[in-house]
C-alpha cells in the first residue's frame, strides 16, 4: 500500500529518530512511503490558542501538501485528532470543504493504521523490561485508540506490559497549558510518573511525543529510574533493516 507520511513539526524538530523509525515500521509492514518535505504544521497550536485565522492559514497549507485520495499516516494521535475533528471548525462550507473531508477520512494514527487497516501487528521488535502504556488524551478521546497500541506492544519480545493506575488521567502537558499553568502541569506529571514507578515500570510508552517529552522532563529533573519511548521507537527496537 502507498501511504503519505505526516511528521508533526514537534517530532520533526525534537525527535527526528521517531520519524525515521516510523518509516522503518511502515516499510516493514509492506508500505511504500512517500514524504513531502514541504509539509509543516497541522495548525493545532494556533487553534488551541484561539488564533483561528492563523490556524486556518496553516491548515490550508496542510491540505495542499497532502493528497485527498491517498492514505496519510502519522506517529501522533494529537495531530491526527486535530485534522480529523477540528478541521470541521475551520473548513466546513469553504471552497476546500470536499478535499478536507476526503483527507479527514484518509488520515490515521500509526497504531490505528497498522492494526485496523493493515491487520499487521508483529515486527520482530525486542525490548527487555517492564512498561506501562500511557493513553494520551488525544489518542483516547479524539482518535478512540486504546487497544491498538497495546496489541502491538504485546508482540514485542521481552517486554512486559503492566497496568497504570489512573491511566485515563491527563499527563499535564496540554501544549500551552504546561506553560500557563506550570504548577498544575508539573503536579499532573508527578502523579503519572509516581504511578508508573508504583507499577515497577522501567518504561512509559505512548503514541504522543509531546506527552513523553513532558514526562521525561519531570523524570530527568528528579533523577528517576524511568525512560519514555514513543510507540514507533519500540516497534523498531531490536531489529535492523535491509
Amino acid at each position: 500500500m502507498k501511504v503519505e507520511l505526516f511528521i508533526p513539526c514537534f517530532i520533526d524538530q525534537l525527535f527526528p529518530e521517531t520519524a525515521f523509525n516510523t518509516v522503518k515500521v511502515l516499510e516493514k509492514a509492506g508500505c511504500k512511503v512517500k514524504y513531502n518535505p514541504q509539509q509543516t504544521c497541522c495548525g493545532q497550536p494556533a487553534f488551541n490558542a484561539g488564533c483561528w485565522d492563523d490556524a486556518k492559514a496553516v491548515g490550508s497549507k496542510f491540505l495542499n501538501d497532502f493528497s485527498s485520495d491517498t492514505v496519510i499516516v502519522s506517529p501522533s494521535a494529537s495531530c491526527t485528532g486535530m485534522v480529523k475533528n477540528y478541521y470541521n471548525d475551520l473548513f466546513t462550507n469553504t471552497v476546500v470543504h470536499n478535499k478536507c473531508r476526503n483527507i479527514q477520512s484518509n488520515i490515521y494514527e500509526l497504531s490505528d493504521f497498522l492494526i485496523n487497516i493493515l491487520k499487521f501487528d508483529y515486527f520482530g521488535a525486542e525490548l527487555q523490561g517492564k512498561a506501562v502504556y500511557h493513553d494520551s488524551c488525544a489518542a483516547l478521546r479524539e482518535c478512540k485508540i486504546a487497544e491498538e497500541p497495546r496489541r502491538l506492544l504485546d508482540k514485542v519480545l521481552g517486554l512486559e506490559l503492566v497496568d497504570l493506575k489512573d491511566n485515563e488521567t491527563c499527563c499535564g502537558f496540554g501544549g500551552t497549558f504546561a506553560v500557563k499553568f506550570e504548577g498544575i502541569s508539573s503536579a499532573m506529571a508527578q502523579q503519572k510518573v509516581d504511578n508508573a514507578i508504583a507499577a515497577d515500570a522501567e518504561y512509559i510508552i505512548s503514541t504522543d511525543a509531546s506527552c513523553l517529552m513532558h514526562l521525561q522532563g519531570y523524570i530527568d529533573k528528579n533523577n528517576l529510574p524511568l525512560k519514555t519511548m514513543h510507540l514507533a521507537d519500540v516497534l523498531a527496537h531490536g531489529w535492523g533493516f535491509a
